[in-house]
């Protein structure tokens, strides 16, 4: 049985990256950059094509204009006529492929039918529900169950296979006694017409008004976070009238956007995109709903800017500093705090989530920090503005792809016990936030043992760890990261048997 867990998209991933090997997808995505870039012509060293004289060129014999046309348009059709071959012959490929693991590999034959047994199952349940008026409770197994010759279709064959379960034909008289291609041709017909189009509708989901060129009554507050992103471009150019008045009801209040799929550093990245509208309306929604629960509401973030922190480190680390400052409680709020020997205690400005993420990168930043120096901002904070102990800082978020030994000035004990010191000096002394460094480049280097007080270690970066993070309130030390990932009510079912 499966677990009550995951998602329904995943399963033909899962057996995609079984029969295309695990790194298929890197892969095409470096094919698809190569592509993108194109080759470049080399020229000839030295000018030498350029260097011929036009008396040593030979004479071209110029063709007229009708046989130019004609030549080219042969060109073109045995060129359609190859790609069209070469393309039948990988799809034959690909079916033989699968057809070949599931007649020699007994493991994936039985997880093969297991997945194509759960998507036949919901979308049967999904059409009693359908018919019954139940909306509510329609999975989105339609919308993830593979369509006729799609890329999964065509790589797992799994579409006939959900059709033939869904459509046995002992359950259907009209069936009875055809040839059994005939058959599958039929029900895969069947599925798509009766089962998928229909819950499709139902769903609203972009893709079918998309397809059908019906932009004018597509709804877009009814589209996931990850699919405007997609999306938004086609938007404004097929229907930018109707879009921008959604987009301009969205600041106003009068109609929402979705967020909650995409991360924050996946926002941040769309900035460039569309003038960074929609960016902007995404990031309001997502720091609004964290707002709501009331999460990393007493935090304060350390960021690295510097060179070394290029790529995905960088634009998490800004995203992160950005977030942590808007969700924080005053006098915190809208603060962050330097990457350096000499800290600072920045004030981020700018209006736009544009300005202050350019504002965050162009902050000064060292090749360590100075622990000591961070914790005195954050006490002078507390005492000038004679803070009461629960309004002081829980969590220090150190976000660099730096190790803590390598990051720190000075010995993390000496530092920790002048810390405290300090801090219980001035009334504090239970209230001395925790330091959690979280190193964003992947890292085999050994953690910082459990056994050191004041400071969490976490390493590399993950999507899944990002979730976890603005779930869990910033704790992310190896005991809670467990026990939030596996807290959900999905997970009481299973056994652990020893």
């Amino acid at each position: 049985m499966f677990a009550e867990f995951g998602y329904f998209k995943d399963l033909p991933e899962i057996l995609y990256r079984i029969l295309e090997g695990p790194e298929v997808r890197r892969n095409q995505k470096a094919e698809w950059k190569q592509r993108k870039r194109g080759t470049r012509r080399i020229p000839f060293p030295w000018g030498v094509e350029k260097s011929k004289s036009k008396k040593t060129r030979k004479p071209k014999h110029r063709q007229t204009k009708e046989v130019r046309i004609a030549k080219a348009a042969e060109r073109s059709k045995m060129e359609k006529q190859r790609a069209s071959a070469a393309r039948k012959k990988k799809k034959i490929n690909m079916a033989k492929k699968v057809v070949d693991r599931y007649t020699m590999d007994l493991g994936f034959r039985f997880l093969y039918e297991r997945i194509s047994d759960l998507f036949a199952e919901f979308l049967k349940n999904d059409m009693k529900f359908l018919n019954s008026g139940e909306l509510n409770k329609i999975s989105l197994a339609a919308k993830w169950c593979p369509s006729i010759d799609s890329s999964f279709d065509r790589a797992t064959l799994l579409c006939e296979s959900i059709a033939r379960k869904v459509f046995p034909r002992e359950d259907f008289p009209e069936y009875e006694g055809i040839e059994d291609a005939h058959y599958a041709y039929r029900i895969r017909d069947r599925l798509r017409k009766e089962v998928l189009v229909p819950i499709h509708k139902v769903l609203e989901l972009p893709e079918v008004y998309i397809g059908a060129n019906r932009w004018d009554i597509l709804p877009y507050n009814r589209v996931a976070s990850v699919a405007m992103k997609l999306y938004k471009e086609k938007f404004r150019e097929h229907d930018s009238e109707r879009f921008s008045k959604y987009l301009d009801d969205v600041k106003s209040g009068k109609a929402k956007i979705a967020a909650g799929a995409l991360l924050p550093h996946e926002i941040i990245a769309e900035l460039e995109e569309d003038g960074g509208e929609v960016a902007e309306l995404q990031w309001k929604r997502m720091v609004g709903d964290l707002l709501q629960k009331g999460n990393l509401s007493n935090c304060m973030a350390v960021c690295d800017v510097s060179g070394s922190m290029s790529g995905i480190p960088m634009e998490v680390s800004v995203a992160l500093g950005v977030l942590v400052s808007e969700l924080a409680e005053e006098p915190w709020k809208g603060k962050l705090i330097t990457f350096s020997e000499s800290p600072e205690l920045q004030k981020v400005e700018g209006e736009s989530l544009r300005d202050k993420t350019n504002f965050v990168r162009s902050m000064a930043w060292g090749m360590n920090t100075n622990f000591q120096k961070v914790f005195d901002l954050i006490l002078q904070v507390a005492v000038t503005g004679n803070l009461k102990e629960k309004q002081m800082i829980k969590r220090l978020f150190v976000f660099s792809d730096m190790e803590f030994d390598q990051a720190s000035a000075n010995p993390w004990e000496t530092d920790y016990q002048v810390i405290v010191k300090k801090f219980t000096l001035q009334g504090y002394g239970s209230a001395v936030p925790e330091i959690v460094f979280w190193n964003l480049r992947d890292s085999k280097a050994t953690p910082v043992p459990g056994t050191q007080k004041g400071v969490a270690l976490v390493s590399g970066f993950s999507k899944n760890l990002m979730k976890l993070f603005l779930d869990g309130d910033g704790a992310i030390n190896p005991v809670a990261v467990m026990e939030m990932a596996i807290a959900g009510e999905e997970y009481k079912k299973l056994v652990v048997v020893d």
